[in-house]
């Protein structure tokens, strides 16, 4: 575990308490009161908050948080302002911020890490840094007490799979399926043979994300993993207008439907 495991640690907590996780994102700059919707989706359950902090070029990103980025960034929004408006919160759960490399080349490893570190940040997920770039990255990130999250395809190979483990701290990202993020009818099988193959080669959290759109596929999807990380739907509802107790009632609906499951599983 490492040094700053905060994230790591919350999770591995709720591991130990036989629960499941919860993470939930939001587009940071979203709104004026997506501050205020972060501390609403904490008193909703989610165990960890990730901050999507805006790109031009989200490749990872579905149609909707794609739309989440831009209005957030014709609303004036930049990393820098969001970072700033997190300053002094000091949310009952730990951050994550989720961007892509790019952003952090650019401002600098040392300077992007502790610009995360400052805004009380504790954890960071970059898509589309490869395993054999990370350690310039990471070296920065371990420096400022930052946990670097990676990601496991469903086609990833499983030797590669145990490296990834290796050097993910927080949790790793399961993604569930192939392709971008976005809500879809059904949990796909992918999410629970990458869960599975996963869980057999670490013992740290394993999340699944990437098409979890319902209460109904968290619940399925952690029945085999350590927890889910719900997006889209979440942002749907933050685009839609919804105040932060609207989006927070959503988020509670996957917080009871997961711990509804695990109290059915121990009668």
């Amino acid at each position: 575990m490492s040094e700053n495991a905060q994230i790591e640690s919350v999770l591995q907590k709720k591991m130990d308490n036989g629960k499941k996780a919860l993470v939930v994102y939001i587009t940071g700059g979203l709104g004026d009161d997506w501050i205020q919707t972060m501390h609403s989706v904490i008193d909703a359950g989610a165990d960890v908050v990730e901050i999507g902090i805006p790109f031009s070029d989200p490749v990872m990103d579905g149609p909707i948080i794609q739309m989440a980025n831009e209005s957030s960034m014709k609303s004036g929004s930049t990393p820098v302002s969001i970072l700033s408006d997190l300053r002094g919160e000091n949310p009952a759960a730990p951050l994550a911020a989720m961007t892509y490399y790019n952003l952090a080349y650019r401002m600098g490893h040392e300077r992007f890490a502790s610009g995360l570190s400052s805004a009380g940040i504790s954890g960071c997920i970059l898509p589309d840094l490869p395993l054999e770039e990370l350690d310039a990255w990471s070296d920065s990130a371990l420096k400022s007490k930052i946990e670097t999250i990676l990601l496991a395809a469903p086609t990833t190979p499983d030797a590669r799979l145990a490296e990834i483990c290796e050097r993910s701290y927080g949790f790793v990202y399961a993604v569930g399926l192939l392709g971008v993020t976005g809500v879809r009818s059904e949990l796909a099988d992918s999410a629970i043979k990458i869960a599975s193959r996963l869980k057999k080669v670490t013992s740290k959290p394993v999340l699944v994300g990437v098409g979890i759109g319902n209460p109904e596929q968290a619940v399925k999807a952690s029945e085999v993993s350590d927890g889910v990380i719900v997006g889209s739907a979440v942002v749907q509802e933050m685009l839609d207008g919804s105040s932060p107790e609207k989006v927070g009632e959503l988020v509670s609906t996957f917080r009871n439907a997961l711990d509804k499951n695990l109290s059915l599983i121990h009668i």
